[in-house]
Formats: C-alpha cells, sequence, structure tokens
C-alpha cells in the first residue's frame, strides 16, 4: 500500500519521508542526491554505518515508496513561492501592486516589469534561481529511485506497485524537465545520480534533446501509472502522464500526436468537469483531488509543516485585520504591509465576456483604507482564497492540470489540423459550463484566437498564461502592448500618484529566463 498524499486523510498522507528525519540522522544526504555514495562492487570497499547513501538506504520496498515521497516534496515550495512569479506575473494576466512604503524595487519586481538584469545568458535573479533548484531536486531524487529501482535485488510485493512506484519517478522527472525546458530553453540533462564533483557539471543540452527525454520519461510512465479509477489520490496516474505528455506535442505543434493522447484521456481515464467552476478547485480540507484534477500540488492546513500561504503572498497591502478577515476567515486576522503580488491586471479582467460566471469566482475586490492611491479599490485572486483557520496557513491544493485543459488542448489540437468543427464542441463544453454561448469561431483562424482567449480566463492564476505567449510566439505582441499601456496609465495599474515603473522596464522581452548566476560560478558550461 502506498502512502497516501491525499489532502483529505489528513493523518495518512504527510508524504511520509518526513519522518525519517525523525528516525535517521543523516536523511539529508540522500535527499540532496547530489553526491550519493553508490554500490561498489569491491566488496573491500566500507560504507560508513552513520552514512545514509543509495548503498544503507534501499534495503525494502518501504524505503522506495519514502523516497518517491520525497521526490513529491519540492512541488510545496515551488508553487508555493516562485512558479507564479515566473510564469504567471511574468504576462498581461497579472502583475504586483507598488507599495511605496515598503522600499526599493526587489527580484519579484523586476520579473513582472520584464526588467530580469540579465548578461552573457545568466542572471542573479531569486526567483530562477530557486525554481532552478527545485526542480533539479525532483530530478535528483527521481534519478536515484530510477537509478536502483530495477537492481536491487528487492522483492516488491507485487509488480504492478513497483511499476507504479517507477513510473511516478518517471512522470516526476519528466514534469521536472519540462518546466525547466520552458523556462529556460537549455539546461544540463541528468539522468544518473551525480557521484561526484567530476559529473557534476554537465554542458547544456539542446532543446530538441530534452524534448526527446521528456517524451522517453512521459510515455514509459503512461504506461507504467494506473489511472485515477485505482491510484491513490494525489499521486500521478496515467491521466496526468498522458496530459503531460499533450502538453508536450502542443508546444512542439506536433498536433497528431496530442490528439492521440488527449482523446485517451477524455475516453479511458474517468475525469469530467465539476458543475460548478468553483468546485474544480480544492478547499482548504475537502473538495481535494476531484474529478476534474489531474494533478495538484498538496498541502495540508496545520502545524505538521505541510501548508502554503500563497493568498497571503497575494493580496494588496496594507491591509488591515478587519478588512483581511472576510477573504481569509480566520480567528487570528493580522494586518500586512507588503508589496503586493500576482495582482489581477485590468487586460485580464476586461477579457471577460459578459455573464461569465467565472469572473467572480476567480477576481474579487478590496478596499483598503491605507492605500496611497486614490482609488482604494484592489482586485485579488479569489479561487484561492478559502476559507481557513490560522493566519498564514492554508491547504488548499493547486491546480496543475485539469480536465479543462484537456479539453482546451483537444480543441486547440484538432482546429491546427484544419478540423475546427470538430474542435468546437470541447471548446464549447468549457464555455457551456461558464455560462456563455457556443462560440461563434468557425475558421481555422478564429478558432485558434477563441481557444487562446478561453485558455486565458479558463486557466488565470494556474501558471499557464506565459508559456502561452511563448509557445504561440505572441511574447513580443502580446507584452509589448501591455507594456506601454503600464507606463502610460501607471494610474490603472495599482502604482500610488507619482510612482511609476522603473525606466528599464519591459525591456527583457525575451521567450526564455537566463540561467542562474549563481549556478554558472559552478560550471563552465553556462
Amino acid at each position: 500500500m502506498i502512502t497516501s498524499l491525499n489532502g483529505n486523510g489528513n493523518r495518512q498522507m504527510t508524504y511520509k519521508l518526513i519522518l525519517i528525519y525523525m528516525k535517521r540522522k543523516y536523511i539529508a544526504t540522500f535527499l540532496l542526491g547530489l553526491a550519493l555514495t553508490g554500490c561498489s562492487k569491491d566488496f573491500l570497499t566500507v560504507i560508513p554505518e552513520t552514512a545514509l547513501s543509495s548503498a544503507t538506504f534501499f534495503k525494502s520496498e518501504a524505503d522506495f515508496q519514502q523516497a518517491v515521497n520525497g521526490a513529491y516534496v519540492p512541488f510545496r515550495q515551488m508553487y508555493n513561492e516562485r512558479a507564479w512569479v515566473l510564469e504567471e506575473m511574468h504576462s498581461d494576466n497579472t502583475y504586483y501592486a507598488r507599495n511605496t512604503l515598503y522600499g526599493a524595487v526587489d527580484p519579484t519586481e523586476n520579473v513582472a516589469d520584464f526588467a530580469v538584469p540579465t548578461a552573457n545568458g545568466v542572471t542573479a535573479n531569486d526567483n530562477v534561481l530557486v525554481q532552478y533548484r527545485l526542480n533539479y531536486v525532483i530530478i535528483a531524487r527521481a534519478n536515484q529511485i530510477l537509478s536502483l529501482i530495477d537492481g536491487t535485488g528487492i522483492t516488491f510485493s507485487s509488480e504492478a506497485l513497483k511499476n507504479n512506484l517507477k513510473g511516478q519517478a518517471l512522470f516526476l522527472r519528466a514534469f521536472a524537465y519540462f518546466d525547466l525546458v520552458r523556462l529556460f530553453g537549455k539546461v544540463p540533462l541528468h539522468l544518473i545520480p551525480i557521484t561526484g564533483r567530476e559529473d557534476a557539471a554537465l554542458p547544456l543540452s539542446t532543446t530538441e534533446e530534452i524534448y526527446a527525454q521528456i517524451e522517453k520519461d512521459a510515455l514509459a510512465a503512461s504506461t507504467a501509472l494506473p489511472n485515477r479509477a485505482t491510484q491513490e489520490l494525489g499521486r500521478a496516474t496515467s491521466g496526468a502522464a498522458k496530459t503531460l505528455l499533450a502538453n508536450l506535442y502542443v508546444t512542439q505543434k506536433k498536433w497528431a500526436q496530442a490528439e492521440v493522447q488527449l482523446k485517451s484521456v477524455v475516453t479511458n481515464d474517468g475525469y469530467m468537469l465539476m458543475p460548478d467552476y468553483n468546485d474544480a478547485f480544492s478547499f482548504t480540507s475537502t473538495n481535494k483531488n476531484n474529478r476534474e484534477s489531474i494533478f495538484e500540488i498538496q498541502y495540508m492546513e496545520g502545524s505538521a509543516g505541510y501548508n502554503g500561504n500563497q493568498i497571503y503572498r497575494f493580496l494588496p497591502s496594507p491591509i488591515t485585520a478587519l478588512e483581511i478577515a472576510p477573504i481569509t476567515g480566520t480567528s487570528n486576522p493580522q494586518p500586512t504591509s507588503q508589496e503586493s503580488n500576482n495582482i489581477p491586471t485590468p487586460d485580464l479582467i476586461a477579457a471577460y465576456e459578459a455573464g461569465d460566471k467565472r469572473k467572480d469566482i476567480s477576481i474579487g475586490y478590496v478596499t483598503l483604507s491605507g492605500s496611497l492611491r486614490a482609488d482604494k479599490k484592489y482586485p485579488y485572486i479569489k479561487k484561492y482564497a478559502r476559507v481557513h483557520s490560522l493566519n498564514q496557513n492554508t491547504g488548499q491544493n493547486w491546480p496543475v492540470y485539469r480536465y479543462a485543459e484537456v479539453l482546451l488542448f483537444l480543441a486547440e489540437s484538432l482546429n491546427e489540423q484544419g478540423k475546427a468543427g470538430e474542435a468546437a464542441p470541447y471548446l464549447n463544453r468549457v464555455r457551456e459550463r461558464a455560462g456563455l454561448a457556443a462560440t461563434t469561431a468557425s475558421s481555422q483562424a478564429t478558432m485558434r484566437e477563441a481557444i487562446f482567449k478561453e485558455r486565458r480566463v479558463e486557466l488565470a492564476f494556474e501558471n499557464k498564461r506565459w508559456f502561452d505567449l511563448t509557445r504561440t510566439g505572441r511574447v513580443k505582441e502580446i507584452i509589448g502592448a501591455y507594456g506601454a499601456k503600464v507606463k502610460a496609465n501607471p494610474a490603472a495599474y495599482y502604482f500610488p500618484a507619482g510612482a511609476v515603473p522603473p525606466p528599464n522596464a519591459f525591456t527583457v522581452l525575451d521567450d526564455y529566463y537566463g540561467l542562474p548566476a549563481v549556478e554558472a560560478a559552478l560550471t563552465p558550461n553556462f
């Protein structure tokens, strides 16, 4: 039995790997996965009993289960702190609300302003560094599992369980590389555990090489993993692997291959649209991993350390305890005075059609008495503002892939093959739930634009917009126009009187971020 990752089973879930910290002093050596001692063929090689390594850790089926649990762990920090900065706020969907009482421009504002300082292909931006490193922690942990699971001599309780564990590691490695390649274009392709400094600094692999490995891993995961009906909630499934694979094919414009994977998800994997858009997203302790959820990041409210606090990072500020209380519902509301990030832009708000039910579910408004702006009313991301008990401690999961996106991907894949008529029903299923009439698009060009616009409002604040702009080649077109509006009218974009974007705002309109400067100092290959 695999330990559940389902947030509904609060006492069961908790990524059991954490328990190992209390039992084995040197577990950190394993988790880093960057300098592990392998099993030596030389029987005279003695591995110190006090050093936890691949040779001493993997002794049972349970050890592989714990290792797989550990490979999921970096997602919590990634989605709580960094992914939304690099993949949502770095678009025209959200911006920051300048609080001149807070201080100087920070690295997150540089991302929102498309002004990330970059030279010779590298940047010192902290958001870039942390996202890069968290993805490689996932990769390192997956590599350790995959390098040993077929050769340890351990007897698993069933071949299905072994395949399940292996499939999860393959999915997680593919997922992490897909995030990296879309952010950076070229990164080192590590597929085996690093044993020392000599093999730590690999050259950059090409985008095509990384795509090929993602495809290989995701394909293998799609056959190794069980589907939603038999997999424990919260874990990667065959449907998640096929969705990731389809996303890769869509990015590569391999439309026919994407169609095959997406139709398999629609036909075979048991997902459905939740009747109410609001119910597509989890609450702090209920509705997690629901029928629309294909893959989501697991959080748990409470003192165990598995909680998030995304909504507090997103709320406009300065906000009083009285103003924040109706949003969070906590018993101990606390005021905040900070820079405010991920604030819905006027552009996104205007993108919703009249009568779209998703608008009021996704976006709320709060009036800040302490704001320095003449208009003290601010929008905020309402669909993540779920009632919870304690200040800065939330438990709702983060949606990564939903069935609605599968339908929109399928519509896009069909349309790009010249099948606009076949694409329309999949688009209309998403629109119907939103309370909207069927699309009037009929040509390939009008259907393409209709799907592009629908993705923006359906998937708002789910870290999709930046990647939609890059894969469609529309960064300079759309962000260029958006940046011009921000600079022409800062007050409409939440700047107080007299405050304006920095002079270098909207000058770095590249499809990829520079690689982390700290990492570049450790390798001759960047």
